[in-house]
């Protein structure tokens, strides 16, 4: 246990100078169509009556070498080859917003300016390809107090949606905003020092709003806590019309290791025997009911199913549309 402590220790140094654990050259064995830059980006789906729309933050590169345990390197490599990948590999940042009447909600908000210059800072220009300025934005939900998820709420300490409301687990609040629990716990004080900086100026101006338990958030979107990843990590699920997506934050990171094998935990767990556990339940549940899901780090637009396999699960993306609706298919 010491052992891991110290290797999750030595990790997380390195994100205090270059934000997430990236490669900082092309694995000389990756073959796969190289990395360019993109437009902002959108795709909208309709849950019920309410348009949901996934929102590019961008994508970043992760040396699984670095960030995955309870798995061999050999072992990691050899199902990246399965899925047609090489390590590193390309992580998307997804975000989404949900119009409900009078209401736009966002879910996370990117990384904002916190992994530096080239890295996500997206979200803002995907707003405006969707139509909607910040300032527009009624709720935000984090799904938990991390970087790339919270980080876009701030732009050089001013607030980017001075009209939102942030939603968020308490135990994340209690956890990441007393720089005291960083003393005491092997996690990293950088988490604890980007938290206290986005979060504050929303809390000071009496915008964040916290639950510790299952949440109706506004009609038919409904707050829980699933703690593992962080102490306070949360689902949002939407409902409408019979139809139902479930925003399941950071139970997942790397499809093609994570799905075969959701006991493979990563560097960003604060509890990860009890992320494990949340992921293994989650994707069990999830492929029983065949509920559909968004990921905010599965390939853009991050929504689909996850699927009972034969070896772990596997996703199945949504379904792809590009035409006028009408009522008959």
């Amino acid at each position: 246990m010491a052992l891991r402590f110290l290797m999750l220790a030595a990790v997380l140094l390195g994100l205090v100078t270059s934000g997430p654990v990236l490669a900082t050259e092309p694995s000389a064995s990756d073959d796969s169509p190289g990395i360019a830059q993109q437009g902002a980006d959108t795709y909208t789906v309709m849950i019920g009556d309410i348009r949901v729309t996934a929102l590019s933050d961008g994508t970043v590169p992760q040396d699984l070498h670095k960030l995955l345990h309870d798995i061999s390197n050999e072992r990691i490599d050899a199902m990246l080859e399965q899925a047609y990948l090489a390590n590193p590999v390309e992580a998307s940042i997804n975000a989404f917003l949900l119009e409900m009447g009078n209401r736009l909600v966002l879910v996370d908000t990117g990384v904002g300016e916190l992994f530096g210059p080239g890295l996500g800072n997206k979200l803002i220009a995907s707003l405006h390809t969707a139509g909607v300025e910040p300032e527009q934005i009624t709720d935000v939900l984090l799904t938990h107090v991390h970087s790339d998820h919270m980080g876009g709420l701030t732009q050089d300490g001013q607030m980017v949606f001075p009209n939102a409301t942030i939603h968020v687990g308490k135990p994340d609040v209690d956890f990441f905003l007393d720089r005291q629990n960083a003393a005491h716990t092997d996690y990293d004080r950088h988490y604890f020092d980007q938290a206290i900086t986005v979060l504050t100026p929303y809390i000071d101006a009496g915008k964040v709003t916290s639950f510790d338990r299952a949440t109706e958030i506004l009609p038919g979107l409904t707050a829980s806590l699933h703690p593992g990843h962080t102490p306070g990590s949360a689902f949002y699920t939407l409902e409408s019309q019979g139809q139902r997506l479930t925003f399941i934050g950071d139970i997942l990171h790397v499809a093609a290791v994570q799905l075969p094998e959701p006991s493979v935990t990563i560097a960003y767990d604060v509890n990860p025997e009890r992320a494990a556990s949340v992921r293994s339940q989650a994707f069990s549940a999830f492929a029983e009911d065949a509920e559909l899901v968004a990921a905010p780090h599965m390939p853009f637009p991050g929504i689909g199913h996850i699927r009972k396999a034969r070896e772990g699960y596997d996703w199945l993306p949504v379904e792809y549309g590009n035409r006028a609706v009408t009522d008959a298919r």
